[in-house]
């Protein structure tokens, strides 16, 4: 549940499993920060910048979806369910 906040991707998702009732992996990426002018799609869907360490980023997100199927979905959020 949850919706689907507008986003296509799990509205296709919803369509093709008959429900909306999935577990979804979110991973935060941020805002743009004071002064960006571009708009949050724009930002969101722009590249990392050099500095950042997106193989730690892929790293935690298929560690969260490991323990997810190993110990479950309240065990997964207790460890990932914080702003880093």
């Amino acid at each position: 549940g949850g919706g689907l906040a507008g986003h296509n991707g799990l509205r296709s998702l919803a369509q093709h499993l008959g429900t909306p009732d999935f577990l979804r992996l979110r991973i935060g990426v941020g805002r743009p920060e004071r002064g960006d002018p571009r708009p949050v799609a724009d930002f969101v869907l722009s590249r990392f910048p050099a500095e950042f360490d997106v193989e730690e980023l892929v790293g935690r997100a298929a560690d969260s979806v490991e323990t997810l199927s190993r110990e479950g979905l309240e065990e997964a959020q207790q460890k990932f369910n914080e702003r880093v």
